[in-house]
């Protein structure tokens, strides 16, 4: 598909495509094409137009653009944080392979290869190449900081009221800075604070299931129904996935009770006819207020794969800006309201009827989905 753009504006195209460190030797050789994504792949989803960008968890495949349900958040205007992903994408770019006009691939000169050459090696230079892109970043920030407290409203404009945080995550290449700050909030959540946490695949990793189990502040929790998982009706083993993800719900939603948490944790699910569910991110509202000061949009769902397999980056935005925190809490509330709570009841209906082969694998493979 990019490659007659390639072949036509060789000046103006750069088509890089990464290949995870992890997926070398035999186990190359042996897992499947269309099964070997499980081992990691790069997940970031960010759009980029001049000065400003869009970052989401949506790809851009048709039904992102009808009958898919993600989330956007577009930046305007913002250089600080659209120079960050651009530098970001051509890091990414600069340890992948290259394709070339014909058709083949090939490593940027110098760089180590990513299953051809040494697994430690290859890691060490994506991280030392991804980690010049963030310490760049944080001496521009600090050097902007001590420069507007030397001038404070020189310029006339209003004082800030919103930040962004870029987070990212690359745990194949030794970078877990969204995991960092993740666990943060999740620990640090008061007994007066509400979070809104949404996944399309509902798979938390076991250190924010115990966070999660261990905190003080509600959770609402949303996922996908069966229906509207992404792999409902798929063919062959990928078919059984949604029913995966049911069996995973369910001994969350258990534990939850044998804890005596139902007060305080609640499970969702998503329900919308013919759409699919995709979308993933945290609201944060503390205090007992009616509108979130903070948000994290982008790519991981903090399950597995989101923290240990694939290259993932979001943001977290922190505002006090009351319009602002009115949009995030109706998006917030526009897709809980396609929303029903899970209960016992919900698992005992016919269509979460899980079959025995599955709940016996689920455990096996729960880190490759």
């Amino acid at each position: 598909m990019l490659l007659p753009l390639l072949q036509r504006f060789p000046e103006q195209m750069r088509v890089s495509l990464y290949h995870t460190p992890d997926l070398r030797g035999l186990l190359r050789l042996l897992v499947p094409e269309r099964f070997n994504e499980t081992i990691g792949v790069q997940h970031i989803k960010a759009y980029l137009f001049d000065n400003s960008l869009i970052i989401s968890g949506a790809n851009l495949s048709d039904s992102y653009f009808t009958n898919r349900q993600d989330r956007y958040v577009l930046l305007e205007d913002c250089k600080e944080v659209a120079d960050f992903f651009a530098e970001l994408v051509g890091a990414v770019g600069d340890v992948s392979m290259q394709l070339l006009p014909d058709n083949s691939v090939e490593m940027m000169e110098g760089r180590v290869h990513p299953y051809k050459g040494n697994r430690a090696d290859f890691s060490e230079s994506a991280q030392r190449r991804i980690m010049e892109v963030v310490n760049t970043a944080r001496i521009r920030q600090s050097m902007l900081k001590t420069e507007c407290s030397d001038h404070p409203d020189s310029n006339g404009t209003s004082p800030n009221d919103t930040w962004i945080f870029p987070l990212v995550q690359m745990k194949p290449l030794g970078i877990h800075l969204d995991e960092q700050v993740t666990k943060r909030l999740l620990t640090e959540a008061g007994g007066d604070a509400v979070v809104y946490l949404t996944s399309g695949y509902f798979n938390l990793t076991r250190t924010y299931m115990q966070l999660v189990l261990g905190a003080e502040a509600d959770y609402r929790i949303l996922m996908a129904s069966p229906e509207v998982n992404g792999f409902f009706g798929a063919k062959g083993v990928a078919g059984a996935i949604p029913e995966a993800y049911v069996h995973l719900a369910r001994q969350f939603y258990n534990k939850v009770c044998q804890l005596g948490q139902q007060s305080r944790v609640h499970l969702h699910e998503y329900h919308r006819p013919d759409w699919t569910f995709h979308a993933k991110g945290l609201w944060y509202y503390v205090g007992g207020r009616d509108c979130p000061c903070l948000t994290l949009i982008g790519s991981p769902n903090f399950g597995y794969r989101s923290v240990h397999r694939d290259l993932e980056a979001q943001i977290a935005i922190v505002t006090e800006n009351e319009e602002l925190q009115t949009q995030l809490q109706q998006e917030q509330e526009v897709l809980y309201q396609s929303s029903t709570q899970v209960s016992n009841s919900t698992f005992n209906q016919p269509d979460r009827h899980v079959k025995l082969w599955v709940k016996l694998v689920t455990p096996l493979i729960k880190n490759f989905f």
